[in-house]
């Protein structure tokens, strides 16, 4: 079984490609995931699914991981450099944000994300 970060490393660059699929089977199927578009979350594969299709009709974001490290909860943080253009190619936000991953059983429990920080770029 791959690593926590092996893991999400990998579903990082699943996502980035675009490759829907292959981060889903990666999720529990009760998966509780944040929806950073419009607050609250989405809970299953299906309401991952349903989302992600949602956001990418209207924007193309891209999350690079810049640092991992383990919560006193036991959750996994990863703090990603986060760029988000419109369909246009034209950049909408350029960040540093926190995801924070409750896996168990070698997949993704629960997704959540912390306050977001402009780069030098976008102050």
């Amino acid at each position: 079984m791959p690593s926590e970060i092996e893991l999400l490393e990998h579903l990082y660059e699943r996502f980035n490609a675009r490759d829907m699929e292959a981060v889903l089977m990666a999720l529990d199927e009760d998966v509780l995931w944040a929806n950073g578009m419009e607050g609250g979350h989405v809970h299953g594969r299906d309401g991952v699914r349903s989302y992600w299709t949602r956001q990418w009709a209207i924007i193309d974001p891209h999350v690079e991981p810049v640092e991992f490290s383990v919560a006193d909860t036991g959750e996994t943080v990863v703090e990603v450099h986060q760029t988000v253009h419109n369909l246009n190619g034209e950049p909408l936000h350029d960040q540093m944000v926190g995801h924070i991953f409750r896996i168990e059983n070698g997949l993704v429990k629960r997704f959540d994300i912390r306050g977001a920080q402009a780069t030098e770029q976008q102050k």
